[in-house]
Protein backbone atom coordinates (compact mmCIF):
# COMPACT_ATOMS: atom_id res chain seq x y z
CA UNK A 1 0.00 0.00 0.00
CA UNK A 2 1.29 3.47 -0.88
CA UNK A 3 0.59 7.00 0.35
CA UNK A 4 1.71 10.37 -0.98
CA UNK A 5 2.04 14.03 -0.13
CA UNK A 6 3.38 17.19 -1.73
CA UNK A 7 6.23 19.31 -0.37
CA UNK A 8 6.57 23.10 -0.81
CA UNK A 9 10.17 24.17 -0.22
CA UNK A 10 12.81 26.74 -1.13
CA UNK A 11 15.60 25.61 -3.46
CA UNK A 12 19.27 26.66 -3.25
CA UNK A 13 18.61 29.82 -5.31
CA UNK A 14 15.77 30.99 -3.03
CA UNK A 15 13.01 29.93 -5.45
CA UNK A 16 9.89 28.10 -4.21
CA UNK A 17 9.36 24.57 -5.53
CA UNK A 18 6.80 21.79 -5.13
CA UNK A 19 7.63 18.10 -5.31
CA UNK A 20 5.50 14.98 -4.89
CA UNK A 21 6.68 12.26 -2.52
CA UNK A 22 5.28 8.72 -2.47
CA UNK A 23 6.08 6.13 0.19
CA UNK A 24 5.12 2.61 1.26
CA UNK A 25 2.90 1.75 4.21
CA UNK A 26 3.61 -1.46 6.12
CA UNK A 27 1.13 -3.54 8.12
CA UNK A 28 1.54 -3.86 11.84
CA UNK A 29 -0.37 -1.18 13.77
CA UNK A 30 -3.31 -2.74 15.60
CA UNK A 31 -4.77 -3.94 18.83
CA UNK A 32 -6.23 -7.44 18.49
CA UNK A 33 -8.79 -8.55 17.57
CA UNK A 34 -8.68 -5.76 14.95
CA UNK A 35 -6.73 -6.56 11.80
CA UNK A 36 -3.43 -4.71 11.38
CA UNK A 37 -3.48 -1.28 9.78
CA UNK A 38 -0.80 -0.07 7.38
CA UNK A 39 1.46 2.75 8.64
CA UNK A 40 4.71 4.59 7.99
CA UNK A 41 6.67 7.07 10.08
CA UNK A 42 6.13 10.69 9.04
CA UNK A 43 7.43 14.00 10.35
CA UNK A 44 7.63 14.72 14.09
CA UNK A 45 5.14 17.40 15.14
CA UNK A 46 6.05 20.00 17.74
CA UNK A 47 2.70 19.70 19.48
CA UNK A 48 1.09 22.68 17.76
CA UNK A 49 -2.08 21.90 15.84
CA UNK A 50 -4.47 24.58 14.69
CA UNK A 51 -7.17 25.33 12.16
CA UNK A 52 -6.65 27.78 9.31
CA UNK A 53 -9.64 29.18 7.44
CA UNK A 54 -9.97 31.57 4.53
CA UNK A 55 -12.94 32.83 2.49
CA UNK A 56 -12.95 32.56 -1.32
CA UNK A 57 -11.87 36.21 -1.68
CA UNK A 58 -8.79 35.87 0.56
CA UNK A 59 -5.75 37.58 -0.95
CA UNK A 60 -2.40 35.77 -0.89
CA UNK A 61 -1.30 37.02 -4.32
CA UNK A 62 1.85 38.77 -3.13
CA UNK A 63 4.83 36.40 -2.81
CA UNK A 64 5.30 35.35 0.79
CA UNK A 65 7.25 32.61 2.61
CA UNK A 66 5.50 30.43 5.16
CA UNK A 67 5.62 31.70 8.77
CA UNK A 68 6.85 28.27 9.95
CA UNK A 69 7.15 24.64 8.86
CA UNK A 70 3.74 22.96 8.85
CA UNK A 71 1.74 20.07 7.51
CA UNK A 72 -1.49 21.23 5.82
CA UNK A 73 -4.41 18.81 5.48
CA UNK A 74 -7.29 20.28 3.46
CA UNK A 75 -10.57 19.62 5.25
CA UNK A 76 -12.95 21.79 3.21
CA UNK A 77 -12.66 23.75 -0.03
CA UNK A 78 -9.54 24.01 -2.15
CA UNK A 79 -6.54 26.30 -2.42
CA UNK A 80 -3.89 26.87 -5.05
CA UNK A 81 -0.17 27.49 -4.54
CA UNK A 82 1.88 29.18 -7.25
CA UNK A 83 5.66 28.75 -7.25
CA UNK A 84 8.48 29.70 -9.61
CA UNK A 85 7.67 30.47 -13.25
CA UNK A 86 3.94 30.44 -12.55
CA UNK A 87 3.71 26.71 -11.80
CA UNK A 88 0.41 26.24 -9.95
CA UNK A 89 -0.85 23.32 -7.91
CA UNK A 90 -4.33 22.87 -6.40
CA UNK A 91 -4.85 21.19 -3.03
CA UNK A 92 -8.43 19.89 -2.70
CA UNK A 93 -10.07 18.11 0.23
CA UNK A 94 -7.93 15.24 1.61
CA UNK A 95 -4.69 16.57 0.13
CA UNK A 96 -1.57 16.85 2.29
CA UNK A 97 1.08 19.54 1.80
CA UNK A 98 4.27 19.82 3.84
CA UNK A 99 5.04 23.56 3.91
CA UNK A 100 8.75 24.32 4.31
CA UNK A 101 9.41 27.46 2.26
CA UNK A 102 10.17 29.66 5.27
CA UNK A 103 12.93 31.55 3.45
CA UNK A 104 13.51 32.99 0.00
CA UNK A 105 11.04 34.64 -2.34
CA UNK A 106 8.08 32.62 -1.15
CA UNK A 107 4.98 31.45 -2.98
CA UNK A 108 1.65 33.02 -3.82
CA UNK A 109 -1.65 31.40 -3.01
CA UNK A 110 -5.38 31.81 -3.40
CA UNK A 111 -8.59 30.05 -2.49
CA UNK A 112 -9.67 28.22 -5.67
CA UNK A 113 -13.04 26.96 -4.42
CA UNK A 114 -16.35 28.80 -4.25
CA UNK A 115 -16.60 27.76 -0.58
CA UNK A 116 -14.43 28.72 2.38
CA UNK A 117 -11.22 26.73 2.69
CA UNK A 118 -10.48 25.03 6.01
CA UNK A 119 -7.07 23.48 6.69
CA UNK A 120 -5.85 21.44 9.63
CA UNK A 121 -2.32 22.74 10.21
CA UNK A 122 0.19 20.75 12.26
CA UNK A 123 3.28 22.62 13.38
CA UNK A 124 6.70 21.14 12.68
CA UNK A 125 9.89 21.94 14.58
CA UNK A 126 12.26 24.38 12.87
CA UNK A 127 15.13 22.97 10.85
CA UNK A 128 18.67 23.39 12.17
CA UNK A 129 19.13 26.35 9.79
CA UNK A 130 16.01 28.06 11.17
CA UNK A 131 16.89 27.50 14.83
CA UNK A 132 20.44 28.85 14.53
CA UNK A 133 20.63 32.65 14.97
Amino acid sequence: MKAAYSRLFTDESGEPRIEDIEFDLSPGFAVPPAAPLHTAPFLPADGSTFWVGAPPNWNGRDPHPAPRRMIFVTVRGEYEVIVNAGVARCFPVRSVLVVEDTTGIGHTSRISSADDCIILAIGLPPTEDESTP
